[in-house]
């Protein structure tokens, strides 16, 4: 919980006549405007709101003023958020990352050839069990605990496993004879590589929301989306009518890396002083709230 000199700081900076420098500003003159005859509540509100350009860290302080956490891949959250105190619902986005990281894992080695297994079919149990089904209920309980962010990254890549155990599933969707029976073998490998840009643009636009989270939340998003565009490439651009071996081969190098960021922000999330001996490092980028705030002590500590 913030304390009172830390609350009243971050209502002046939230505050347009501090931030536009004058009183005289015309931004501060429209803000006095529209919040005139408001309460006390609702222009902290507005205020608040105003130091976030209205978008939607605007909401992150509650009306009674509850402070607020850095940006943290174990909460899967990419910006600052509530403190878990007072919950109904557990934290979870370990169990998501954890299904998503155990799935990826496992479709990166048959990438790779490792062993010399080619064919993904044991993929199958994993994508609708567990990257799909429990991934996709993470989501959905990150909705209740009030993450967007996380609700719609989890729910989405549940959807993922699920729509790629469909394709794969052999006789009852016949998606892939289908396919080739209408347009030929390369048809396939196209659209499979339609699909997966698709997941490369979707993937690439929940990277930009953690441009000012920590290291490992942000590596995950980038292994990750390299590995959709490496592995769109391969199907996009065949070799013997194959996916191109090469790409193939490098998406599941950088998805096996996207697996083990999972897992190392799913430990994050999990370990405590309750239960393990060491905490998990999170480094925060220097530019997001948590590092802006940490220079901020850094050159107070140095003027005095």
């Amino acid at each position: 919980m913030a304390t009172n000199t830390e609350h009243n700081a971050f209502h002046n900076d939230a505050n347009p006549a501090t931030l536009n420098g004058a009183n005289s500003d015309p931004a501060t003159q429209d803000f006095e405007k529209v919040t005139r005859g408001m309460s006390h509540e609702e222009k902290s509100r507005a205020q608040q709101a105003a130091r976030f350009g209205y978008g939607p860290l605007a909401h992150v302080r509650t009306a009674n003023g509850e402070a607020t956490l850095p940006a943290f891949g174990g909460e899967f959250q990419p910006g600052l958020y509530r403190p878990v105190e007072g919950r109904k619902f557990a934290n979870p986005a370990p169990l998501g990352l954890a299904a998503f990281a155990l799935t990826t894992f496992v479709l990166s080695l048959i990438n790779l050839g490792t062993r010399g297994v080619a064919v993904p079919n044991i993929i199958i149990s994993l994508a609708f069990g567990y990257g799909g089904l429990v991934q996709l209920l993470a989501g959905m309980w990150e909705m209740a605990v009030g993450n967007t962010f996380g609700a719609t990254a989890l729910s989405s890549y549940g959807g993922f496993w699920i729509s790629f155990a469909i394709i794969l599933t052999p006789g009852g969707f016949e998606i892939e004879s289908t396919i080739e029976a209408t347009a030929g073998g390369k048809a396939f490998l196209d659209c499979l590589g339609f699909y997966l840009m698709g997941w490369f643009i979707f993937t690439t636009i929940l990277l930009f929301c953690t441009l000012k989270s920590t290291v490992a939340f942000f590596l995950l998003f980038f292994t990750l989306d390299l590995t959709f565009l490496l592995l769109g490439i391969a199907y996009l651009q065949p070799e013997n009518g194959a996916p191109r071996t090469s790409c193939l081969r490098a998406g599941g190098s950088f998805g096996i890396l996207a697996a083990f960021l999972a897992w190392y922000n799913a430990l994050a999330g999990l370990a405590d002083t309750s239960n393990s001996f060491f905490i998990i490092p999170v480094a925060h980028f220097p530019w997001s709230e948590k590092g802006r705030a940490a220079r901020g002590i850094n050159k107070t500590e140095h003027t005095a």
